[in-house]
């Protein structure tokens, strides 16, 4: 039986008292002087101002301060100390309503400008407790050390060269190497490094970077020795992306990211994220996002999940790179600005039934719209009784510039045209029964007044590629007939070339077909990169391997069909690479490689160089081939008048790099002869040495020298020749009958 109350000792009342969970008490009245000074941040570099002029600089701070989060009390929560003479000491406290926000001002404010003369530095005020903390600061001031200075490579030392050479990169076995582009000869190797990288190696899209993946992050590596640039540590990163101007890196791992505070970039921000965004100047992680758009797949069985396919990229940019987006499938856009990469007016773009977007490669001017803008194109399915959707629109503004519906639609592709021009809307559509499908292009014309439509919907089968070409108005598209049902060969395909009608003036004509070539099997279309040249290729294909090359400019006569259309099509080549898998053009369009990767299948590996009318260079068998990447070019920076020169005295520049080019045989031919007149000088040189060792063997034995010997030889040989026996051969008819039978 339980004590009564009064037969409780103190003993036991010390027992009880020991025994009571006060948490719940603890968690409710305790003092957080910790978690309280958290939302608390310091931002130091602001302008020195006066008391009257002090509520005019608080209230433009505090514009910037929200954008990342919210201040707790409005202006009351920015302190900003005066000093004794009246004015401010180029600091402010300031609290935020969560630690959360306080720490998104660090990452997203610090070293952003806050005018032409001032940088915020924002920083925790726990810092001072982090870093301050006794023993952690010294008592005497000790000057830093400065490092001396050291010369740093130029990271576009490559374009410097005499012979104006292109270079690539070539992945093989363990082995990765940047090789000059020599042409007929052997690539010149520039270095050749082994476990270079894990997975695969990437060029920025400038070239000024080449980029390895290992299961500790990605480095970059540029300059004329290709040494080490910057280091990205994300742990078992599997995915990277460059921006379009190399100020950014996107990188992304299957496995949430786990933080070791103090070592390295990364903080517990990161902490359980898959992907982060990097400032590659800095160096330092802008945002990490947890990769929530996982696409799961259900097993055969309806129940077994299969492998999540990730979403790649994951972030698309604006062409300008001030905007960097991400979609949550079927639900929304989500616009970041740089480099804060707060969300754009706090709320993502509500778009329900999502399935694609796609940003314009360039910065547009529209037709009567003088304002700053960049468009994202994306495009919903239809829903109900709602049609399907193509939809433009306008960033910063969220302005939607046009809208498309469609029906019927069982597939869509976004395709723009590199100068944002047009974009093209690749619609697979069934019929009302749904058994059969046909594809239609919807082409928006950006640039003109309204952003007209036009539809060319002349195509009998479906489209299954399509390709703009660069910095032009034509494109190429490859249909396939329907596959006959219980059959493994795959329907032909047709190669179809379109380009617009010539107009008056600086617009662009209706398009129309050009010429279609049947019976192929292509299935892969790559353009030049400076356009008019473009090759059709069947690629990983077993039982096919063409490539096709054609000129959309020949100079030879024009068909009379085509004397309206702004194009000259000539199929100029036609050649075999057995086991193709990828075709690769160099940044001047003057040549094309051709591979076969030992990641799709382990036949003929190597590669092939071509020029750009389809004559074979050299052919380059290798053993364990795994990628081959031509070096990227930055944009000229030659005017357009001084481009317009060029070309105009193309003729004078080409007779002096034919020259060099005479130069570089002949002395490839010297080096040859060279090296074949060494070799004649060791064999002379062995056969003497042999004869007089075979003289002194002779010797010693008493036999005869062996070339008075082989002189008497001759001799009888002559002598026996001077007796020749001389026969004549005589012919006599006898009798000659002729006789004819019926």
């Amino acid at each position: 039986m339980a004590p009564g109350f009064d037969q409780l000792s103190d003993h036991d009342y010390q027992d009880e008292e020991d025994n009571i969970d006060f948490s719940d008490l603890k968690e409710r009245y305790d003092v957080r002087m910790e978690e309280g000074l958290d939302t608390f941040v310091v931002i130091d570099g602001l302008p020195i101002v006066t008391e009257e002029q002090k509520p005019r600089l608080i209230k433009f701070l505090l514009k910037r301060l929200n954008t990342v989060g919210r201040i707790k009390d409005g202006e009351e929560s920015i302190y900003m100390p005066m000093s004794d003479a009246g004015s401010s000491e180029g600091f402010a406290f300031v609290e935020y309503q969560t630690p959360e926000q306080a720490v998104a001002a660090t990452k997203q404010l610090h070293g952003t400008a806050l005018d032409k003369k001032h940088t915020l530095a924002v920083n925790k005020l726990t810092d001072i407790e982090k870093y301050g903390r006794e023993g952690r600061i010294d008592e005497q001031y000790v000057a830093p050390e400065i490092e001396p200075f050291a010369d740093k490579e130029h990271l576009r030392s490559w374009l410097f060269d005499p012979s104006a050479r292109d270079q690539f990169a070539m992945f093989r076995g363990d082995n990765v190497g940047v090789f000059w582009n020599n042409k007929r000869d052997n690539p010149e190797p520039i270095v050749d490094r082994k476990h270079w990288t894990q997975l695969f190696v990437n060029w920025s899209p400038l070239g000024t970077y080449l980029a390895s993946v290992h299961q500790q992050g990605v480095q970059l590596w540029g300059g004329a020795s290709f040494k080490r640039i910057k280091q990205f540590p994300h742990p078992f990163v599997s995915l990277m992306e460059f921006s379009p101007g190399e100020k950014f890196l996107t990188t992304w791992s299957n496995q949430p990211i786990v933080v070791e505070e103090g070592k390295g970039p990364l903080t517990i921000d990161e902490e359980g994220k898959h992907i982060v965004i990097w400032d590659i100047e800095t160096g330092k992680p802008l945002r990490s996002f947890v990769a929530h758009d996982l696409a799961q797949t259900v097993g055969p069985d309806g129940v077994a999940p299969l492998k999540p396919k990730v979403q790649w990229p994951a972030f698309k940019w604006s062409a300008d790179e001030k905007f960097v987006a991400r979609m949550k499938p079927g639900e929304s856009i989500s616009v970041y600005e740089t480099p804060r990469m707060n969300l754009l007016d706090k709320t993502s773009v509500k778009v329900d039934g999502l399935v694609d977007f796609e940003w314009a490669p360039a910065t547009t001017q529209r037709e009567g719209v003088k304002t700053y803008e960049q468009l994202l194109c994306f495009w919903t399915p239809e829903m109900g009784s709602n049609p399907a959707k193509v939809t433009l629109m306008a960033f910063p503004t969220k302005e939607i510039v046009r809208t498309r519906n469609l029906f019927n639609v069982t597939d869509a592709k976004l395709h723009w045209q590199s100068d944002a021009k047009f974009i093209c809307v690749k619609v697979d559509r069934h019929s009302k029964s749904k058994k059969s499908l046909a594809t239609n292009l919807e082409i928006f014309r950006i640039k003109e007044k309204g952003v007209p439509v036009e539809v060319v919907d002349s195509l009998k089968d479906t489209v299954i590629n399509f390709a703009w070409e660069p910095k032009g108005d034509r494109f190429v598209l490859i249909t396939a007939g329907e596959a006959v049902a219980g059959s493994n060969v795959l329907p032909k395909t047709a190669v179809s070339f379109f380009a617009p009608e010539k107009i008056k003036g600086a617009g662009t004509g209706a398009f129309k077909h050009v010429r279609t070539f049947d019976k192929k099997n292509s299935n892969g279309i790559y353009w030049s990169p400076r356009g008019r040249f473009v090759v059709v290729a069947t690629v990983s294909v077993q039982q096919h391997s063409d490539v096709d090359f054609y000129d959309l400019d020949y100079e030879g006569d024009k068909p009379e069909s085509d004397a309206a259309l702004a194009a000259n099509l000539m199929l100029m080549n036609t050649e075999d690479h057995y086991g193709i898998t990828d075709v690769e053009w160099d940044p001047t369009g003057r040549y094309v490689t051709t591979s076969a990767s030992v990641w799709t299948h382990q036949m003929e590996n190597g590669f092939r160089l071509w020029t750009f009318y389809g004559q074979m260079l050299s052919e380059n068998p290798t053993e364990k081939f795994k990628q081959f990447l031509w070096r990227p070019r930055p944009p000229t920076v030659l005017s357009k008048d001084e481009q317009r020169n060029i070309r105009r005295t193309l003729r004078e520049y080409s007779k002096e790099f034919d020259e060099l080019d005479k130069e570089m045989e002949e002395g490839a031919n010297a080096a040859v002869i060279e090296a074949r007149r060494r070799l004649y000088q060791e064999w002379y040189s062995w056969v003497r040495e042999e004869k007089e060792r075979l003289r002194e063997d002779r010797e010693e034995l008493g036999l005869p020298d062996p070339e008075e010997e082989l002189k008497l030889q001759r001799t009888r040989s002559a002598d026996v020749d001077s007796e020749k026996v001389v026969e004549e051969v005589i012919e006599e008819v006898i009798e000659e009958t002729e006789e004819i039978i019926s």
